[in-house]
């Protein structure tokens, strides 16, 4: 059947069935690989990358890929024991890379009730941080080798709370492994957002004039009152970004936090113009463009000496968009954003997620002390950045892409010496066919592919080949992998991409 489909295309197209094959045979690609690959080799020759030098921005930093968890989630995800947290959890984490740093906080932040010598609890709070979950914290971060960046209610505006809970975090966490506080979440809300009802009104924490200014001299009041700890801020979304500089002109951080997603949906409903579809996650503003947004207060943290995280991030920040957020077209965002998170200098990003959210990276179940979690498409995304730019690994130059917004180009030099190529075909309908030029005289590459059924697929993600299946209850990739070995043809490497999938070279 598949000669009866060449025919029909012509001579042209039987020579580049030949010519894979061939090539096939000469590299020793198994037959069923080659059919598997080969109708990506029927349409017309695609364009030529070129992998070039370093760029010149920081290598990826250890912990650069990170969660962010809100409190009250946590005892869904790790448990209420601190000497027996979820291992498939910790897994999970693990996989990610090593060390890593976790932030906990979210809307919870603000809503969360630490119960500590001159805490008061706010009418907002809606879950209480015990002594026990504090442990669990604790646990949770020497198990995952992560430093934790962890929320500061700041919302009820009380320097004796604020100071409270931050004796509490650092007497049981304890300093070596807090990466920092972050005192409040998206305060640019505080005059605007109604905190909590009283008699069936809203009641306000700030007042309308609320403003950066105001925000600035209530950060520095209520820091001092916590005394000499690690702080994170200024824990912003949108609307202050391009004010971090007057912010650091007066303050020293540990690690400055911003906020950044591409989509939300908390009010358009399917089908109306601004609900996210799986075209809006595979188009460059969600990834490019929301990498750029924070281009300008990158280089502002980094020229104060600072290090910055977009702490919390994911594809949809609200709504009911579960058919796209959970579609595989997730997969193929997230490992795109992470490369344009780091070109753009962050020094890390924190995927956020809880309970039910429609973006959950997985979700995890558990019966009495047995726990298994259920992997979703986003984090086999993660995953392939993850083994494609570890700690310390370098950028290096791509070209070729220009005016093609269905194809993405990223490449990585390692610490260990290996050059990674990863391309990403967002054409969920065509195939592309690449020919990938490399510096030097690169030798044989292996290749591993990102697929799933179709862009919209829930199930049938493989990664290498590999899967979590429908449940895990060990955190880590089953089944044989499959890796195919690409040799070079006229000094060029050509690369099939099946539509809506992914694939990452290696040169050793």
């Amino acid at each position: 059947m598949r000669f009866g489909r060449v025919a029909r295309r012509g001579i042209v197209g039987v020579a580049a069935v030949l010519t894979a094959v061939l090539a096939a045979w000469q590299s020793g690609t198994a037959p069923a690989a080659v059919a598997r690959h080969v109708r990506g080799h029927l349409s017309a020759a695609g364009p030529t990358v070129t992998v070039g030098s370093a760029v010149p921005v920081r290598p990826v930093a250890a912990g650069f890929m990170g969660f962010s968890f809100e409190y009250s989630a946590l005892p869904h995800y790790a448990g209420t024991d601190p000497h027996a947290v979820d291992p498939v959890f910790e897994q999970l984490i693990r996989n990610l890379g090593q060390p890593t740093v976790l932030r906990i906080g979210g809307n919870s932040t603000d809503r969360t009730w630490l119960p500590a010598a001159g805490a008061t609890r706010s009418p907002a709070a809606y879950y209480t941080l015990t002594q026990s979950g504090l442990q669990v914290l604790a646990s949770l971060a020497r198990g995952t080798d992560a430093r934790l960046i962890l929320g500061v209610n700041l919302e009820a505006n009380s320097t004796a709370e604020a100071a409270a809970e931050s004796r509490a975090m650092m007497s049981t966490i304890g300093p070596r492994l807090i990466e920092g506080l972050e005192l409040g979440n998206e305060p640019e809300l505080y005059g605007n957002k109604w905190y909590y009802k009283r008699g069936g009104e809203n009641v306000f924490s700030r007042p309308r004039s609320w403003n950066f200014q105001s925000y600035v001299r209530n950060f520095k009041q209520v820091a001092a009152a916590m005394g000499r700890v690690p702080l994170a801020g200024p824990a912003i979304g949108a609307l202050w970004l391009g004010d971090i500089g007057k912010f650091l002109n007066s303050e020293h951080l540990a690690v400055v936090t911003l906020h950044r997603y591409p989509m939300q949906s908390c009010g358009p409903r399917p089908g109306s113009p601004k609900y996210p579809t799986i075209p809006d996650f595979l188009s460059q503003r969600s990834s490019d463009g929301l990498a750029d947004g924070l281009r300008h207060d990158v280089a502002v943290a980094h020229a104060h000496g600072e290090s910055v995280r977009n702490a919390e991030m994911n594809s949809v920040s609200c709504g009911p968009a579960r058919d796209s957020a959970n579609a595989f077209a997730s997969a193929l965002w997230a490992l795109d954003t992470m490369f344009a998170m780091a070109r753009v200098g962050l020094d890390g990003v924190n995927i956020h997620t809880y309970e039910g959210y429609i973006g959950e990276p997985f979700t995890i179940t558990s019966v009495g002390s047995r726990w298994s979690a259920s992997v979703n498409p986003e984090y086999y995304g993660l995953l392939m950045f993850a083994q494609a730019a570890p700690a310390g690994s370098h950028l290096l130059a791509v070209s070729g892409t220009s005016g093609i917004s269905t194809l993405r180009a990223w490449a990585t030099r390692t610490p260990s010496g290996q050059t990674h190529v990863v391309l990403i075909n967002d054409d969920t309908v065509h195939p592309q066919n690449v020919s990938l030029r490399m510096p030097g005289s690169a030798g044989a590459a292996t290749v591993e592919r990102l697929e799933a059924p179709s862009a919209a697929s829930t199930t049938g993600v493989t990664i290498g080949g590999r899967t979590f299946g429908s449940q895990t209850t060990t955190g880590l990739l089953t089944g044989a992998s499959q890796v195919e070995r690409l040799v070079a043809s006229g000094g060029t490497y050509q690369v099939s991409l099946p539509a809506g999938s992914a694939a990452m070279l290696t040169f050793r």
